[in-house]
């Protein structure tokens, strides 16, 4: 990824400045936009303001960064979330944010990078940040997972669409040990508890994730659009197989698989 150009939305934190850090030890120009700054710098990675939920902001951007730096390779919709509340806690108007967050942003963030890449000489690589949640039930967190969901489907539809000079794939993401996970998954005891029920008997660190993205935006993956990579350890183990065999431990005291 020499001399590349990458912008990574929402990458001051967490899973996306891990992303950051891998496309930047790959020798890549990276540029980390958010609505705040870092609380510290994400290693050479230069950081601008965007509100990615603001389509002429966001357009805004990356024109100025195709005019600095003169291309634009590698776009990562990487920004997204969600607080849990169960549906009906909360009025309709709180849920559809959350869909503007997580599926309209990386669509029109998409579609300004795409009037870029078509025009300049090798295209370019779109990348979505999918989750587990959009191909389960995600019980507190609904309208994200159907965000997650639809994310997928559209990079799919942007693959063939875009093709050949556009490249568009997907990373479905399980659990990942960011500095917020004792807020989602408890304590540090819960934050174990959690990760024993992977099969890998771990959750994912955000560097995992920067490397299969920088995977998947390098010329390794020329061949590689529409696809959608699990990156969430083995998955979960089906909650049936857990109550079926609560009285047969294995002899090291873990339920079999």
């Amino acid at each position: 990824m020499n001399g590349a150009v990458v912008v990574v939305t929402g990458g001051t934190r967490g899973v996306g400045a891990g992303i950051a850090g891998a496309f930047l030890r790959a020798g890549a120009q990276v540029i980390v936009c958010a609505r705040r700054p870092p609380s510290e710098p994400v290693g050479t990675a230069r950081y601008l303001p965007v509100d990615v939920r603001k389509p002429a902001l966001i357009q805004a951007l990356l024109d100025r960064v195709a005019a600095e730096y003169g291309r634009l390779d590698v776009l990562v919709n990487n920004a997204g979330g969600t607080p849990h509340h169960p549906l009906d806690a909360e009025p309709w108007h709180r849920h559809a944010r959350i869909l503007e967050l997580n599926l309209t942003a990386p669509l029109m963030a998409s579609l300004a990078a795409h009037r870029l890449m078509r025009a300049q000489p090798g295209g370019g690589s779109i990348l979505m940040i999918g989750s587990v949640s959009g191909s389960r039930p995600s019980p507190g967190t609904a309208a994200y997972g159907a965000a997650k969901a639809g994310l997928e489907h559209l990079a799919r539809s942007m693959a063939v669409e875009w093709a050949p000079l556009v490249r568009v794939n997907t990373l479905i993401l399980g659990m990942v040990h960011t500095e917020s996970a004792q807020t989602h998954y408890g304590d540090r005891e819960g934050v174990a508890a959690v990760a024993r029920t992977v099969p890998a008997g771990r959750l994912a660190e955000p560097e995992e994730v920067g490397e299969a993205a920088v995977f998947l935006a390098s010329e390794r993956a020329a061949y590689i659009t529409g696809a959608a990579l699990l990156l969430h350890g083995g998955g979960e183990r089906p909650a049936f197989l857990a109550a079926a065999n609560a009285q047969h431990p294995t002899p090291d005291g873990r339920l079999p698989n």
